[in-house]
């Protein structure tokens, strides 16, 4: 039947993003808004990786694992940011079929790295909290290092089946995608065909990165907290708990927010909430996430401080 169907219709090989209709006088505005947005998640991840290489106390797994979701969250950005920006200055946002999927692909591979490296520094507050005297044993740099490839990895072949699938799938018009970049959702949403089975592997395999890593993390964190509520001293606890506070925060507004987005099994016309959302997975979390770990981590502010040479900051960390 779906031969039938792709012989009987016109291929569409390019696809048109709708990106932010109708903005009128503010897309210059909102190209200037983006632009600095995206200069400021470049420098800032790029700075936190900058600070942990440079600073030999910061060569710790923990650190480590922080450098390499900085290096994620720049390649998560710069697939969708550039040509985001180059669409708010012309009028037909025109992207190929290959090039969408292209951008779907690493988009999703860089997505379900990082969501497995969070996995894996939830793993190693675990160790470094419940095991403290084999931490260093057993936390290695070689295993830091297999733990990052077996991510990335993990990150890369994932995509694989829905990209193959979404390739054979006839497309025979509308060409417009509702939406800013191209995504599983909408472009799948757009072929002339019987989509139960796309969006059932959809739904598997948003599924299975999302509730994978989050089932991993609380099953570290229920550990953490068991051995939290067991410290005698309220300032060992919270000492404890604020090595792990970053980490929680950057977990909740990845997995809420790209849970929110996928975990469905229809698409409903709703391309306004679908873009705002997008806009902060792909846009807002990446710079927030160096701020949190650089404002919450105090010896990531202590590098800071010292660099910068602010005497006041110092003296008031001191106190």
């Amino acid at each position: 039947m779906m031969q039938v169907e792709a012989i009987n219709c016109t291929s569409v090989s390019e696809f048109e993003l709708d990106g932010f209709l109708n903005l009128g006088n503010y897309g210059i505005l909102l190209f200037a808004i983006f632009l600095v947005t995206y200069l400021l998640i470049l420098s800032a991840n790029a700075l936190i990786f900058s600070l942990i290489s440079a600073t030999p106390r910061l060569h710790v797994p923990m650190y480590f694992f922080i450098a390499v979701l900085a290096t994620l969250e720049v390649f998560y950005t710069t697939v969708t940011m550039p040509r985001v920006l180059v669409d708010f200055l012309r009028s037909k946002k025109s992207i190929s079929l290959s090039s969408c999927l292209l951008q779907i692909y690493f988009f999703h591979s860089l997505g379900i790295s990082e969501a497995c490296l969070l996995a894996v520094m939830a793993y190693d507050r675990f160790l470094a909290i419940c095991a403290p005297l084999t931490y260093m044993t057993k936390m290695t740099p070689k295993l830091c290092v297999q733990l990052v490839l077996g991510c990335c990895v993990c990150g890369f072949v994932c995509p694989l089946p829905e990209i193959v699938l979404t390739s054979r799938l006839p497309f025979c018009g509308p060409s417009h995608i509702d939406h800013i970049f191209c995504d599983f959702p909408q472009v799948i949403s757009l072929a002339c065909t019987d989509l139960s089975t796309s969006i059932v592997l959809d739904f598997s395999l948003h599924a299975l990165v999302i509730l994978g890593p989050i089932f991993l993390i609380l099953l570290s964190y229920m550990k953490i907290l068991k051995v939290i509520v067991k410290i005698n001293s309220s300032e060992g606890r919270q000492k404890a708990f604020s090595t792990c506070a970053s980490h929680l925060i950057v977990v909740l507004t990845f997995f809420g927010t790209t849970g929110f987005m996928y975990m469905h099994l229809t698409w409903m016309g709703s391309g306004h909430y679908d873009k705002i959302v997008a806009v902060i997975y792909a846009f807002i979390i990446p710079l927030f996430n160096p701020i949190i770990y650089s404002l919450r981590n105090k010896e990531i502010r202590d590098v800071i401080r010292k660099i910068v040479s602010f005497p006041a900051l110092a003296c008031t960390s001191n106190m």
